[in-house]
């Protein structure tokens, strides 16, 4: 996911759901999605080509997941011709690549990582109804993508799992610190290990120039384990193949 270099054209569901207030894009990603700000962050639109994003299915993680996290409250979603939907209300803080963040990155990188470890504490796997297994990801890729990665290592820790923990998805305080989360469309139980190597692959895209792993996981708690983060960034680069 990254800004848009340019304004991409706002779709008529958008222009309606905004209501007349001013709206803008500020993020997009590589199938096409698109998120707006309407008027001052109030709330937010994501839209999709039907078929690309289940939003439904996002929403219900996120109304199951308000009631422990601070994650956007739902306000609606649906399909409108060529545009699926979703309409939340804007959280206070700012993505953790934005530009005020990008320049600090060890104060980024430590709050990325308290507010995951966050996330995995405070989410009751024993009653979560959703799933992102390594066995749910790898039954629905091919077989030849199952041989290339293996059997998956033995769970360390089962967790509630964001399902993209990806920098950009963390929201960070005018203190430095993580006040909340968004785009839950994969949030389900799983080893810690699969948010974890997905954060830390996502530190070097989006803070280039040195490695950022020792400083991310003192401040989750947790010694690195080469083995899991290994596979697990693999089968996230191999679910984003399979679905592009």
């Amino acid at each position: 996911m990254t800004y848009p270099a340019s304004p991409p054209t706002v779709p008529a569901v958008v222009r309606r759901l905004a209501a007349g207030r001013a709206v803008r894009a500020i993020w997009t990603n590589e199938l096409g999605g698109v998120t707006f700000r309407v008027g001052s962050g109030t709330e937010f639109i994501k839209v999709a080509r039907p078929g690309t994003f289940d939003f439904a299915d996002e929403a219900r993680r996120l109304r199951w997941a308000i009631q422990y996290i601070t994650v956007p409250k739902v306000l609606d979603f649906g399909v409108d011709g060529d545009w699926a939907w979703l309409r939340t209300a804007g959280l206070n803080g700012l993505s953790a690549v934005h530009p005020r963040w990008a320049a600090t990155p060890e104060v980024a990188v430590r709050a990325i990582a308290a507010g995951l470890r966050a996330v995995h504490d405070t989410l009751p796997a024993s009653t979560c109804p959703f799933d992102w297994s390594a066995a749910g990801r790898l039954a629905v890729l091919s077989p030849a993508r199952r041989a290339e990665l293996g059997a998956p290592p033995p769970v360390d820790r089962q967790v509630v799992c964001h399902g993209d923990a990806c920098s950009p998805n963390t929201l960070i305080d005018e203190d430095g610190h993580c006040c909340g989360h968004v785009d839950f469309g994969a949030l389900g139980v799983a080893d810690r290990w699969a948010d974890l190597a997905v954060a830390t692959l996502s530190l070097r895209w989006n803070y280039p120039g040195r490695v950022w792993e020792t400083e991310f996981f003192a401040a989750y708690g947790v010694a690195p384990d080469p083995l899991r983060l290994d596979y697990y960034q693999r089968l996230w680069q191999y679910d984003d193949a399979d679905a592009s």
